[in-house]
């Protein structure tokens, strides 16, 4: 007969932790500065959707990563570079002997390289997870330390809610009046190289992100949503005009606002009801079958 001890290793050994790796969406991004050392200064107001990709993790006799979903085979030959695996690294480093073997089963649901920060919210998603299935925590501070160093969009990703993040991404301020958006996500599948849209940036010292302090209704948070911008839009529709194409495609079927997420090349329309954000991501898949599209809501702030 299994000892009760035994039984509770069984059942450690047998158990699954998910983690929901969500889109982060810019809706607003403005490139305030730049650092001696290269890196610009944003103001960035970030929400984040209930669409993305999915991390399973399991205990395992050995180190295993295994790869599904409609991006999944993108990111098959990356050598082992992907950052769920430098997360793990990092976060066994971290943990010490708790650390077991683990087998993590990413689902990639979101295009790779796309400004929605897929990566860094699997990234964010591994660490959570992995601290679940080790059974242990790090400091607050050494925990942001950790995320900070596999990059810059990852702390954020690891709050996985409405904020603004300012400096390099690190400064990190709680929205939690942000209200729930109905959304298409759009995507050419064209890649568009991050550090490119910077060189292209003509101005670097942009004014900063201001929001008004009262914002009770979602009317006013579109009207605040639509009198910023994105910086990084202009340089990225040059490098690639398809990015015009599709926000052009989201207007037209609906979209009350359309901006480009992050570095591009995802675009996001906001409308009116999540109805009418199905319908029109229905439409759009039905005219570009070979683009990406899909309908989403963003995370309630308060949640």
């Amino acid at each position: 007969m299994m000892s009760s001890e035994n039984r509770s290793d069984f059942s450690a050994s047998c158990s699954r932790i998910t983690e929901e790796a969500r889109a982060k969406i810019n809706l607003a991004l403005h490139v305030t500065g730049q650092r001696p050392d290269g890196y610009h200064l944003l103001d960035m107001l970030v929400t984040f959707t209930d669409h993305g990709d999915r991390l399973d993790f399991m205990r395992s006799p050995t180190d295993e990563f295994t790869l599904s979903g409609r991006f999944g085979e993108t990111l098959a030959g990356d050598g082992g570079t992907n950052l769920v695996l430098k997360a793990r690294d990092l976060l066994r480093e971290a943990i010490g002997p708790l650390a077991f073997p683990v087998r993590i089963q990413l689902e990639k649901n979101l295009p790779v390289a796309s400004g929605i920060g897929g990566g860094s919210a699997d990234a964010a998603a591994t660490l959570r997870g992995l601290m679940r299935l080790w059974g242990t925590s790090l400091p607050k501070e050494a925990l942001a330390a950790l995320a900070l160093k596999l990059g810059a969009d990852v702390p954020m990703c690891l709050a996985s809610r409405p904020l603004i993040a300012r400096g390099i991404g690190e400064k990190i301020e709680p929205v939690p009046e942000l209200p729930v958006l109905a959304m298409v996500l759009a995507n050419p599948l064209k890649g568009v190289s991050t550090p490119e849209v910077f060189r292209q940036l003509a101005t670097k010292n942009n004014p900063t992100l201001s929001l008004p302090p009262s914002r009770p209704l979602a009317a006013d948070w579109l009207a605040a949503i639509a009198a910023a911008r994105n910086d990084l839009e202009p340089p990225a529709r040059e490098l690639v005009p398809e990015i015009a194409a599709i926000s052009a495609m989201l207007q037209a079927h609906g979209a009350l606002l359309t901006r480009m997420s992050g570095s591009g090349a995802t675009c996001f329309g906001i409308f009116a009801t999540m109805a009418a954000a199905e319908d029109a991501a229905a439409a759009l898949h039905d005219e570009r079958p070979d683009w990406y599209f899909q309908a989403t809501e963003t995370v309630s702030g308060g949640a």
